[in-house]
């Protein structure tokens, strides 16, 4: 299988020394299907959505005991907002505006039909997938973050052009 998803480049940017952190969706899934809980996506997006908040609130928290290191999320607390704000209409971006930032580069990942798979964890389409990514494309800018593309190429060359554009 041809990986060279946002997972797999944490997974390599991981194995090259850098500090990263797991998808809060991801961990929020498997402790609910583990628990039989209903915060999953296709059950109770909201309830899903305001768990990946908590969880991405405190990873931050975490990451800022890596003082002078980098640290990359696989998605993240802006994410998690903007789902909650497709959902419920609640103004939640504006709320993390200023409180709540990363660093201003932001790497995104374009949805990608050839590597696309759905598992027990991710059961969206490719095209609710594409319709997530196309609100994060408007949210991180109107955030004050610049953006950087991530091109559709294999895993360390993905991790070579991210590293070329953090500077390292």
């Amino acid at each position: 299988m041809l990986r060279g998803g946002k997972s797999a480049l944490l997974e390599e940017l991981r194995r090259r020394g850098y500090a990263t952190v797991e998808e809060p969706g991801r961990r929020v899934v498997k402790e609910q299907l583990l628990s039989g809980g209903t915060a999953l996506p296709w059950q109770d997006g909201v309830a899903f959505a305001r768990y990946c908040i908590a969880l991405a609130v405190s990873d931050r928290k975490s990451a800022r005991r890596q003082q002078g290191r980098w640290v990359f999320f696989d998605r993240g607390l802006i994410d998690a907002s903007v789902a909650l704000q497709h959902l419920t209409g609640e103004p939640t971006l504006a709320a993390i505006r200023q409180s709540q930032r990363y660093h201003r580069r932001v790497f995104l990942a374009p949805p990608w039909a050839e590597i696309y798979v759905t598992d027990r964890e991710r059961r969206h389409s490719l095209d609710m997938g594409i319709a997530e990514y196309q609100r994060l494309v408007d949210a991180y800018p109107a955030l004050g973050y610049e953006m950087t593309v991530l091109p559709k190429i294999g895993v360390a060359e993905r991790a070579e052009f991210h590293s070329a554009h953090i500077g390292r």
